[in-house]
């Protein structure tokens, strides 16, 4: 038996009442926690924000600001109520996290203004394309005063050739126009170019052939109406300046805000106002080419196929092209539709086909079916449009 003063027990084992047992060192449960953008720690059995990084590494390593990335999750389905399942308050701010933790050296560099910001004025570029689309205004105003000065002086052979010439050389100013500038669209925009070149043929000589179809013609050659086409032609200019205005009111929106719902509710009064201010412009435009070709009638029908062209390039121009071309194709069956339905009606028992045509003739006149055709598809297109450009991924596409 030892006594408790041997020197061969150490101190410390002395000192330690014999009833306490030896424990065992405790062992701490782990935990996962990551640092937070101000370096506390936040504990929790995962990190959502990791794994969204890890589904859209590609986006936010090609993304040159927050507001990129925001817009490419907008995209994805992600909404602010479902950034709060990521503990943020909105998709800006889990865009701005998600930024911050792609290193810099992975992240693409910056090929110019980044498309939150708004870039400084350039006024040599507003310069360039406000004269392009001024050419094809230009183009038709030359062709329609050398046809009325050389009035009784060339033959028909030759004036023909005048308007084909003119014609040609109004299309290309348009083409040039339309690829720069704020109505620029991107590679492959969809088949709205064979619908437009309908509806503008509609446009000057589809009244007269809807009249000789339901006076029981077609009877031969008929004459046109180039006034609505004089008009649309010199409200390009008006139209490119609209779309600027849009969109550079609409990127410094997009820039200020802090949740997209607060983006897209300032964002559809800009559109309503560029639609109006457009219109505005393109009403007095017709009215003077009418008055100056000799022309009676209300540009009404003219004046929506003129908002229908605007509203589809705006969407065209913003990433958007189908529902535009959808809307165009739309308007282009409902012109030919009526005069089908009228020639349709002459077979024995398939009369009742052409009343919606005569009764909407007998109340409106020719133009009315253009008018109904368009200014219906405008005014759904529009209606498309005040979802579609409310959104943050519409304003920042190249």
């Amino acid at each position: 038996m030892t006594r408790p003063d041997d020197p061969a027990i150490p101190a410390s084992a002395q000192e330690r009442p014999a009833s306490a047992p030896e424990r065992p060192a405790e062992i701490r449960p782990r935990t996962t926690a990551r640092r937070t953008p101000g370096g506390a720690s936040r504990r929790g059995p995962a990190d959502p924000v990791k794994t969204l990084l890890h589904h859209h590494r590609d986006l936010c390593e090609r993304a040159v600001d927050p507001l990129e990335i925001a817009a490419g999750l907008e995209a994805h389905g992600l909404t602010d109520r479902t950034a709060a399942r990521y503990r943020h308050r909105d998709v800006f701010a889990l865009a701005e996290e998600l930024y911050a933790r792609v290193p810099p050296r992975k992240r693409a560099p910056a090929a110019g203004p980044t498309t939150g910001s708004v870039p400084g004025p350039d006024a040599d570029a507003r310069a360039a394309w406000t004269l392009l689309a001024l050419l094809p205004g230009a183009a038709c105003l030359a062709t329609a005063g050398v046809l009325r000065v050389t009035e009784g002086v060339l033959g028909d052979g030759t004036r023909a050739l005048v308007t084909v010439v003119g014609a040609v050389l109004a299309c290309l100013a348009l083409r040039a126009c339309l690829a720069r500038g704020p109505l620029r669209a991107p590679e492959g925009a969809g088949r709205a170019g064979m619908y437009g070149c309908w509806l503008l043929s509609y446009a000057v000589y589809g009244e007269e052939l809807l009249a000789q179809v339901m006076s029981g013609g077609p009877d031969g050659p008929w004459d046109g109406t180039p006034a609505p086409l004089l008009g649309l032609a010199a409200a390009v200019a008006p139209a490119a300046w609209c779309a600027h205005l849009f969109t550079v009111h609409a990127q410094r929106r997009l820039a200020g805000s802090r949740a997209l719902e607060e983006f897209g509710a300032g964002v559809r009064p800009l559109l309503l106002a560029s639609v109006t201010l457009f219109l505005g412009a393109l009403l007095p435009l017709l009215l003077l080419a009418d008055l100056g070709l000799g022309g009676s009638g209300t540009p009404v029908a003219a004046a929506c196929l003129g908002v229908l062209f605007f509203v589809a390039r705006l969407l065209a121009a913003h990433g958007l092209p189908e529902p535009g071309t959808a809307a165009l194709a739309a308007a282009c069956a409902v012109e030919a539709g009526a005069p089908a339905l009228v020639l349709a009606a002459r077979l024995p028992g398939l009369e009742p086909l052409a009343r919606p045509v005569n009764a909407l003739v007998s109340t409106g006149g020719t133009g009315a079916v253009s008018a109904l055709a368009c200014g219906g598809a405008a005014v759904g297109l529009l209606l498309h449009a005040a979802f579609a450009l409310s959104r943050a991924s519409a304003h920042t596409r190249s």
